[in-house]
Order: structure tokens, then sequence, then C-alpha cells
């Protein structure tokens, strides 16, 4: 009952910068493009590589030209002649517009904006011009990363059309940027509207204020009734890899590996921003110069600075970051999560060696997932099995633990406007300004 496709990753790993469980090149990805249900490629994160010329990003980028696929952008605040680049090798839309002045220039040069409203990236009230002519037509609503309980108490997509409508933009308007414009971006022709020659896959909403569906139709066939299921569904219980349930290749880490040695420089400090990706450098507080940087002899989070390390976690090489972030909250403990886009090594933050250590190492122990420890003791692990990033349990479960989680960090001094594991799981990305950790 419901029309999955797919775009195949275009930076695996992310940049030359980044350690992936595996590399993915043009002739990887290829094959992929038989299957009717692949479509494009994915976020091209790498605009770095495209800029320079990058021979294997070009071979990607050419590959999926020569087989007509769209081809999906990743640039934040990429500008200029960097940005006409970019867009000149092919690249037809952007996730990542935090402004709208971002926004219109990236439009002039053609692209297509997905305006994005996720668990940690809310960017929709700052781009609710882009709901007006000349540029509705070439907007579509994208999550880009929802937790369960967004899902559960929100929705998906609709949640963003509800929340555009809330802000004061026309039902219709909203309506068709999570729908037809979408559909028209990647080429489905006969998806999105309600009209001869389309699909009869219609919901049917109780009004165009508080948006709630009442009933769904797939193909013109009643499948669900006041979120009740009408028709049976088949489903496919294919046996998961054993590779993908044991995913998780490193060894137990000890409180002496994150110790940072004094090398007779301080330490920059990655600052985080409620409600964005972006990061920056912290400024010095004590100073009226915003060019002024605040380096960190070490953890104080009466100042609110914290150790992150990330730890690659697929080939046992034992590498490890370490360094000092801002703007979490954190007053006490240690968070880890094995979410850490988009390689998705284990990144771990804390007050104290110790207890980064006890989270990190069951987080290991369970081949994946999310723990936070405190006083030397671990308080709650959340197993996700599937590649250290999927549960196998029921979604009200998982988030009912998740939950729990998030409600203890809250309490050890994360601001309630900044998710824990969500905005953690961005800190290792190094295609998003302006400072990561790998």
């Amino acid at each position: 009952t419901l029309d999955v496709f797919f775009v195949v990753p275009s930076c695996v790993p992310s940049t030359g910068l980044d350690e992936a469980g595996a590399c993915l090149e043009a002739a990887d990805i290829e094959p992929f493009y038989e299957n009717d249900r692949v479509i494009g490629l994915a976020e091209m994160m790498n605009s770095f590589g495209v800029n320079q010329a990058d021979p294997a990003i070009l071979d990607k980028i050419n590959v999926s030209l020569e087989h007509q696929k769209i081809i999906d952008g990743h640039a934040p605040l990429l500008s200029g002649q960097e940005l006409n680049g970019y867009v000149a090798a092919g690249i037809r839309s952007d996730h990542e517009c935090s402004n709208v002045r971002e926004a219109k220039e990236k439009f002039a040069r053609g692209q297509w904006i997905m305006v994005r409203e996720g668990t940690a990236a809310h960017n929709l009230e700052a781009l609710l011009p882009l709901f007006e002519a000349p540029y509705a037509q070439r907007i579509m609503l994208v999550t880009d990363d929802k937790h369960p309980c967004d899902l559960l108490r929100d929705g998906h997509i609709d949640a963003i059309v509800r929340k555009a409508v809330q802000k004061g933009i026309d039902p219709v308007k909203a309506i068709k940027a999570g729908t037809y414009n979408a559909a028209s971006y990647f080429g489905h022709v006969n998806h999105g509207a309600i009209a001869p020659g389309y699909d009869a896959d219609i919901v049917i909403l109780n009004d165009l204020t508080d948006l709630h569906v009442q009933e769904v139709y797939k193909q013109g066939t009643l499948i669900s009734e006041r979120g009740q299921i009408t028709t049976a569904v088949n489903s496919n219980t294919d046996s998961i890899p054993e590779r993908v349930i044991h995913s998780f290749h490193v060894e137990k880490i000890t409180p002496e590996q994150l110790v940072i040695p004094k090398q007779g420089e301080h330490i920059r400090v990655i600052e985080l921003h409620a409600g964005e990706l972006l990061t920056s450098e912290r400024t010095a507080s004590w100073n009226t110069d915003t060019s002024a940087k605040d380096w960190a002899d070490g953890i104080n989070p009466d100042d609110d600075i914290i150790k992150i390390v990330a730890i690659e976690r697929h080939k046992n090489t034992g590498h490890l970051g370490k360094g000092f972030l801002g703007g979490y909250g954190l007053k006490k403990g240690a968070v880890a999560t094995s979410i850490g886009h988009d390689s998705h090594n284990l990144v771990v933050a804390g007050t104290n060696d110790t207890d980064i250590a006890i989270a990190a190492n069951a987080v290991i122990e369970a081949e994946g997932g999310l723990a936070i420890a405190c006083q030397g003791e671990l308080k709650h692990t959340l197993p996700l099995p599937i590649a250290g990033l999927m549960s196998d349990q029921p979604l009200e479960q998982v988030n009912a633990e998740l939950e729990t989680m998030k409600k203890t960090l809250h309490d050890w001094g994360i601001p309630m406007d900044i998710d824990p594991f969500m905005t953690l799981s961005f800190v290792s990305l190094p295609v998003i300004p302006a400072l990561r950790l790998n």
C-alpha cells in the first residue's frame, strides 16, 4: 500500500576526511539504476569535490546523468561562483537553506528548494516567504531525520503542511508543496494530484485548518479509515543479513584513551545552535570583538564546555577523535550514539572520561544504539541492532524508551529546545559548516 522509491547515496564516505564502513564509487552505483524504484543520486554533499573536479565525484554525477536520473544537492551556505559551478554540474535541489537570501540565490540558478522541518533542524519558519510566487511552484516539504515521538505525536509531511497553515500559509499552497511539487521534481508524472491519468492515491481531510486525515485511498481502494487499516496488507519479512546485525568492529574504550594531551595551544570549541545543524567556532564571551575565539583547556560544564569523541567503529582502526563541544548544555554524565551522520561512527559527549567510556562501551556491547551514563554508572541503553541505526522493536516501545532517556538528559542540563541525540548525530558530519569532529 506504500510506494517506496530510493536515491542512491552519493557520498560514502561524505568526504576524504571521513571514515565509513564502505566506499561507493560510480561503478558501484550504476547497477542500481536498472531498478525502477531507484530514481536518482542522493544529496551530493561534497560540494568542494564537485568544484575541484574530483574525478570520482564527477564520475558519479556523469553516470547518473547518463541514466537520466535526478541529482539532489546538499550545499549549506554555498554562494557565488562556487554555487554556479555546483549547479552547472547538474545538481538540481538543495535542502540546507536556513534563510531566504540563500534560498533565493539558489532559486536564481534553477535549483528546487526542499523546505526542511525535522527534529533537530527547523527551517520552515525562516523560509515561509518561499510559499509565494514565483517560488511556490519549485519548493517541496521534507523532514530529514525525525524521532519516533514526532512521528507519533505530529505526523510526517502532514505535520509540516499543518504547521505551515498555522503560520498563515494558504492551505492549497502548503498541500501542493507536500504532494504535487515533490512528485513533479522526481518525475512521477502520474502521482501527486487528483486528475485524469493520475493514480487514485487520495487522502480525505477533515478540513483545511486542522488537516487531519480521515480516509486514505490507494489506487482507488480504501485502505485506512480514521486511523484503522481496512484492507489486508502484504508484508515482506526477508531475513536481515548477519553482517548488518553484527556491524560493530571496535575494541572497548578506556578512559585513558580519552585524555587530550597538552600541546601548548588551546583547542577550539564546536558551538551548537538550537534548531540548526550549522555550528560555529565559539567566540570569547569576555571580548566584544566577535572575531576573538574562545579556547578550551579542558572540560568546564559551568561554562558549557564538555568533551566530544568520535570513534571509528566499522573496521577496528583504533582511530579516535577528541575535542570540545559548547552549546549542548550537559552538566553531568555522558551521551553516546551510533547514529553519527553520515558515516555513522560512534559519537560520545560527556562531562568526564569515565562516564564517556561507560556510555561508549554500552553501545559497543549492544552492537549499536544509544546510551547514557552518570557518576560511573550506566543509566540506560536503547539497542539499535540493525546496522547500529534501527530497532526491530515496535515504534511505540522504542519511542517510550527514547523519551525516557531524553527526559533524563534534559534533567541533566540539556535545554528543551535541543534534541539530545539528533543534535549530537550531526556533530561528526564534515560537510556542514563550520566545525566538526571526525
